[in-house]
């Protein structure tokens, strides 16, 4: 990606595509003034929003287009591929005896007590996965020759197919020696031009072969839907914006190229959930706050991750819509749990809230867009919470729907409106909390230790109802919650990860793995070479999966980092580094016991150039502008004050109750709570105990 532009006037723009909104943060790099934008998305065809939010964005602003150096697009389009099915009907191409690998995966059922639930059925069916007389044995050595007959008989069968639109060529222990499948990929590409080929090795080269596998299914699954989404965006965006460098956030945290995302959209599957997480570590920098729980709360789901110290937590492998992916992503848990969710009587006459939502069409009731379901949104709005106008008065709530809505269930459950809308809030609260427990209690960490950041458009609304169930004394709101995915695309550095799988014990003689650090080092450079031109600083980091020998998992330890050349470190500084981590995880560790790695890993990092976020502090502090009788709890309404936070200056301190609204969000500050605005304009609230 090239930055070099010749204005001074120099803008990044973010847009991250949600279930109802499309939210887009301008940044002027040299002032650090940020400026926001939301719209509808489409979730049709996600382009015509953010090209549309793109040409309104700079209309309303005076943006001269042209002064676009960059465009960070956070993207959900592989996401609701695999969450519909709506991808390409692919071919599988294995070693023989390894046809039906993908629907044995590891013998677990998806819910272990419901006997009727199966794990859904492989991407690719079973008519269409073919078997290929070759054998790479566990030392990558060649058992089975691939022969020039096996692949003309291969390409035949696959001609044969209807409809194909993909191939996963998927072979056993490749990850050692690739020459087999390079040999069929080229085959493939020549044979059928048209066709989208993922290669394991290229994809996913670890061990693990169900996992490896599946990737790369998946990988050629989203392929024709997202290279065509791709190639449509960026050709419309160069039309706006001609000059902008086009980056992919990808599911690890860093940007991509547009031509990288479409090679392998697999690394598009948390797009957009990951940007918001680096958006909170960024915010939470700027307030001195490093531990952190995120809490972003969009119109169709929740997504919540774990930030330490200012980083966020990576996990290796992730299941998403029962379909296993191994690549490094952020640690997010997801629940379908949004301000869109629809709450509804189960078979059992109780109430549940989500996983079904009314999305951005028809949308709550309370939007007026032809939604007549009762969801989050209206119980927030009878309750008195959500104001009668949103996106800056972009959006006019209509209580009577919102009433209409919710009533046939107060009806059904003998409870009054304003009850059944606790009830629904309460519902999906503890649903969220599920979720934060999933990612601290679980695995080990007080949530109490730890700051809550609520973003996203309804963050604000639950949760300090989330922190008090939580034992959380602290919440942090940034500046802009509700646009804070598109403000971490902003924030993110061009990224790109390399693996190898290299079985080492870790003692002093360790020329192998000290040739595989070698050899990702200089991949790392090339890359830097070739894709980071004009970045203001490179970075090399260097990870082991590290684990006891005898164990069958093994942990991610960063052992060694730097702008230069990267080499191993000694193994008593490995060692070091794994006990810490080991520690960390299950709280012992053993000294004595032999230490085996089982992967390499080195990420390349570049930073772009981009400044600190500026935003003027108003001079006075304004005085609320309504006041509402707001419903907190089955108490009853409380009469609390709406304040317009763009008249909250640093210093402002307010005692609950309070509602606080904005362009992007709204957030509601109870009784048993008190909020300060601090010198980076986030707002700090305190919980009383």
């Amino acid at each position: 990606m090239n930055t070099a532009q010749t204005s001074n006037e120099k803008w990044v723009v973010g847009v991250d595509v949600g279930g109802t909104f499309t939210d887009f943060s301008a940044r002027e790099i040299d002032t650090g003034r940020v400026l926001i934008h939301k719209r509808p998305s489409t979730p049709d065809d996600p382009s015509r929003a953010v090209i549309h939010g793109l040409r309104e964005l700079t209309d309303k602003y005076s943006i001269n287009a042209e002064h676009i150096v960059r465009f960070a697009h956070g993207t959900t389009v592989a996401t609701n591929a695999l969450l519909q099915r709506k991808g390409a009907k692919v071919a599988v191409v294995t070693t023989r005896g390894f046809r039906d690998l993908l629907e044995i995966g590891r013998q677990v059922r998806p819910h272990i007590y419901d006997l009727q639930l199966d794990a859904p059925a492989p991407l690719a069916e079973r008519a269409l996965r073919f078997e290929i007389d070759e054998r790479i044995g566990p030392s990558g050595e060649i058992i089975r020759p691939l022969t020039d007959g096996d692949i003309e008989d291969l390409i035949a069968h696959i001609r044969g197919a209807e409809n194909v639109q993909g191939i996963a060529v998927c072979l056993l222990f490749s990850f050692l020696n690739p020459a087999h499948e390079a040999r069929l990929a080229t085959a493939l590409r020549e044979a059928f031009p048209d066709l989208f080929v993922s290669v394991s090795s290229e994809v996913q080269p670890e061990f693990r072969e169900f996992e490896r596998f599946s990737t790369t299914l998946i990988n050629a699954f989203l392929q024709p839907e997202v290279s065509r989404y791709m190639d449509r965006l960026k050709a419309e965006v160069s039309t706006v914006a001609p000059k902008a460098d086009f980056g992919i956030f990808q599911s690890s945290g860093g940007l991509m190229s547009v031509d990288r995302a479409s090679q392998f959209p697999v690394r598009t599957a948390l797009s957009g959930p990951a940007a918001g997480a680096v958006g909170a570590a960024g915010a939470g920098a700027m307030s001195d706050l490093g531990d952190l729980i995120t809490l972003d709360i969009g119109g169709t789901s929740t997504d919540v991750c774990l930030i330490q110290n200012g980083r966020t937590a990576i996990a290796s492998t992730r299941d998403i819509s029962g379909f296993r992916i191994r690549l490094p992503m952020v640690d997010i848990h997801t629940v379908g749990a949004g301000g869109g969710s629809i709450a509804s009587l189960g078979p059992d006459g109780l109430m549940k809230v989500g996983p079904d939502s009314a999305g951005a069409v028809p949308g709550p009731a309370c939007y007026g867009r032809g939604g007549t379901l009762p969801t989050v949104s209206d119980a927030n709005v009878i309750l008195a919470r959500l104001p009668m106008t949103l996106t800056g008065g972009g959006m006019t709530i209509d209580r009577d729907r919102a009433v209409a809505a919710v009533q046939p269930l107060a009806t059904a459950l003998g409870l009054g409106i304003e009850q059944t809308a606790l009830g629904i809030v309460g519902i999906v609260t503890s649903n969220m909390v599920r979720a934060i427990r999933a990612v601290t209690i679980e695995k080990g960490y007080d949530p109490r230790k730890f700051t809550l950041m609520p973003f996203g458009g309804a963050g604000g609304l639950h949760a300090t109802d989330v922190a008090r169930a939580l034992g959380i004394s602290q919440i942090i709101v940034p500046h802009a919650p509700g646009i804070l995915c598109a403000e971490g695309l902003i924030l993110s550095d061009l990224q790109e990860d390399f693996v190898v799988s290299c079985r080492a014990r870790v003692e002093p003689d360790m020329d192998d793995v000290k040739a595989v650090v070698s050899s990702l080092a200089s991949q790392g450079q090339a890359w830097l070479t070739e894709e980071a031109d004009g970045a203001i600083e490179t970075r090399l980091v260097l990870s082991l999966d590290m684990r006891y020998v005898g164990q069958n998992y093994e942990l991610a330890v960063e052992v060694a980092s730097g702008a230069d050349a990267i080499v191993l470190p000694a193994p008593e500084a490995m060692q070091a580094a794994f006990f810490a981590a080991y520690e960390r995880s299950y709280g012992h560790y053993d000294a004595k016991a032999p230490i085996e790695i089982v992967n390499v890993r080195l990420r390349a990092l570049a930073k772009l150039p981009q400044s600190q976020s500026m935003t003027l502090s108003p001079t006075e502090r304004a005085e609320a502008f309504d006041t509402k009788d707001v419903w907190f709890d089955e108490s009853g309404p409380v009469p609390t004050p709406l304040y317009d936070r763009a008249g909250l200056p640093a210093g402002t301190v307010l005692a609950g109750p309070a509602i606080i609204t904005q362009l992007d969000s709204t957030t509601v500050v109870p009784p048993w709570a008190t909020v300060t605005v601090d010198a980076a304009l986030n707002l700090i609230m305190e919980i009383a105990k």
